[in-house]
């Protein structure tokens, strides 16, 4: 089989069990991954995210086949919390910051 009849063939589905058996090792029913079943389940991984990983994650193989590395800035960036959207307590004059600070027998 070629790589174009392989990735025609791969649907979602078989990639994400296909990367899991990368992954730990084991096929999704217990059965171990031989090595040199292991390297060719990374291959087949490897060429279904150059074709179809649009939003690589840090060090994996972006579409086009390039790997990606994302730095710490993007990272932050696409972790980042959007404070303002939160629901804020208004009775509460507190600040985001502020320790709760009470006495020995208030506990």
């Amino acid at each position: 089989m070629d790589v174009n009849q392989l990735l025609a063939a791969m649907t979602p589905d078989v990639y994400q069990r296909i990367l899991i058996a990368v992954e730990t090792g084991k096929w999704l029913d217990g059965s171990t991954l031989t090595p040199p079943l292991r390297d060719s389940a990374m291959q087949a991984v490897m060429l279904y995210q150059s074709r179809h990983n649009i939003k690589a994650d840090h060090m994996t193989v972006a579409a086009g086949g390039d790997i990606k590395f994302k730095s710490k800035a993007e990272f932050k960036r696409d972790f980042a919390v959007d404070v303002t959207a939160m629901p804020r307590d208004t009775e509460n004059t507190s600040h985001d910051n502020d320790i709760a600070r009470f006495d020995h027998d208030q506990l």
